[in-house]
């Protein structure tokens, strides 16, 4: 999978009455950073649960790679999607074998890499037994920026082509966020990454911005959308 992801006229609803997204199209090309921002219920979270197929649409196509998602298979799908969301959940292990969960088959040394990309190996050193050190109660004797960081190396260890960040800073002060930030950088490079965000400096790099409200992406203003292929970025404007 090289991650060209396209959204053409999609509608969902949770319940079949109530209509949650009206008419969505976008695309994204490999490595291109797409931002969505809106008010909470706006729909933002419901268009990444599409794109795991956590639900299917009622109308419309969602495709990768030229393929409609609904033709693959579950488990194929989600294998080249990885996610990091705002809640981080630890399992009862060592550091090492919560962060290889990302790739099963990864080795010590990959995970160590992964970690190192995250910006999380210098306070996993710091732990008592490093990379051996057990974590028990989804991670209770880690901060949430630890927690956080360990969720990044996660997803830089699956090599998956699409990244889906939902939220991924919110619950953390703005120092921790930037040290966030450098490891999601580095996770984001070469892959085509979703970015679900209240804050504009999670957005500020993104190569397109998708306003959405009350599941639409204009609520009735226009959005003129200008590509520049030099540069291959395209931008979303309100106007």
């Amino acid at each position: 999978m090289k991650g060209h992801v396209a959204l053409e006229h999609v509608y969902f609803g949770y319940n079949p009455d109530k209509v949650i997204l009206k008419d969505i199209s976008l695309y994204a090309k490999p490595g291109q950073k797409i931002a969505f921002v809106g008010s909470t219920g706006a729909g933002k979270t419901t268009i990444t649960n599409l794109l795991n197929r956590f639900y299917d649409i009622q109308s419309g196509v969602i495709t990768i790679d030229g393929v409609d998602i609904r033709r693959m298979k579950r488990d194929e799908l989600r294998r080249n999607i990885a996610m990091v969301l705002q809640d981080t959940h630890l399992f009862t292990g060592t550091v090492m074998e919560n962060i290889r969960y990302g790739r099963l088959d990864a080795t010590d040394q990959e995970v160590i890499q992964a970690a190192k990309t995250a910006s999380a190996h210098s306070f996993i050193m710091r732990l008592p037994q490093g990379y051996d050190t057990m974590l028990g109660g989804d991670g209770a004797n880690l901060s949430q920026g630890q927690r956080q960081l360990l969720n990044i190396a996660r997803a830089a260890i699956s090599k998956a082509p699409l990244l889906i960040l939902d939220e991924a800073t919110s619950s953390v002060d703005t120092r921790t966020e930037k040290h966030i930030e450098h490891g999601m950088d580095r996770l984001m490079a070469d892959r085509t990454t979703f970015v679900i965000a209240h804050r504009l400096s999670t957005v500020r790099n993104a190569n397109a911005i998708m306003v959405l409200e009350q599941g639409r992406s204009s609520s009735g203003a226009a959005m003129r959308t200008f590509w520049n292929k030099g540069e291959g970025t395209m931008n979303c404007i309100r106007v």
